[in-house]
């Protein structure tokens, strides 16, 4: 009960900016507690990084959410796992989000826990280049595949204006020159809250060469 204090009131001091009021922080702690018993299970999760769920994961993913633009309505996260950024970013309630996870245990976890926490998602149980998925305002993905992979991976999900925010750590200028080889990108790059090695990319104007 006190992890669970601890998340909420967590949550609840980054306040107005990232969206969170008393009973997002209720759910967002809700979730972590339902991770940490599916976690007995299945490896939702890095054994080591458990005890940090709160930096390595929650946070994490929520340091996204300022960076959705305003009009945004529709997000699609690859590669889902355990929830992190997508089903995070659920729990704001602020848009419609899909989650594609091939994972079918991992894929019962996300609707178990969106369920538990009272978010509407969607959740796909197939692999990302089977899916029809809607058109997205966002796509996002974290800890997946390189970034010229996730780019091909998610072409069939974007149109014009849609933006792309791939969290990556000290390799991601590597993948950025690789994918500038078979794309052209307009990229913005912000700093990560959770970790001084690690970037959050900002893509927009994917054309391929």
């Amino acid at each position: 009960m006190k992890h669970h204090q601890d998340i909420a009131a967590r949550a609840m001091e980054l306040g107005p900016e990232y969206g969170i009021d008393a009973e997002t922080a209720d759910r967002i702690a809700r979730f972590a507690e339902h991770l940490e018993k599916w976690q007995k299970a299945i490896n939702l999760v890095s054994a080591k990084t458990l005890p940090h769920l709160w930096e390595r994961h929650i946070f994490d993913s929520l340091q996204l959410a300022p960076l959705i633009p305003a009009g945004a309505r529709t997000i699609v996260d690859v590669g889902s796992g355990a929830g992190f950024p997508g089903l995070i970013l659920a729990i704001l309630n602020r848009w419609d989000v899909h989650l594609v996870e091939s994972d079918t245990r991992k894929s019962v976890f996300l609707r178990d826990s969106a369920r538990l926490c009272g978010v509407p998602v969607t959740v796909y149980a197939v692999r990302i280049e089977s899916l029809d998925a809607p058109k997205a305002d966002v796509i996002t993905a974290r800890a997946l595949a390189p970034v010229a992979d996730l780019l091909r991976l998610t072409a069939g999900f974007r149109q014009p204006g849609t933006i792309h925010l791939f969290p990556k750590g000290r390799g991601a200028e590597a993948e950025l020159t690789d994918a500038q080889k078979t794309w052209t990108l307009t990229i913005g790059r912000t700093p990560s809250l959770t970790d001084p090695d690690a970037v959050i990319l900002q893509i927009g104007e994917v054309q391929s060469k």
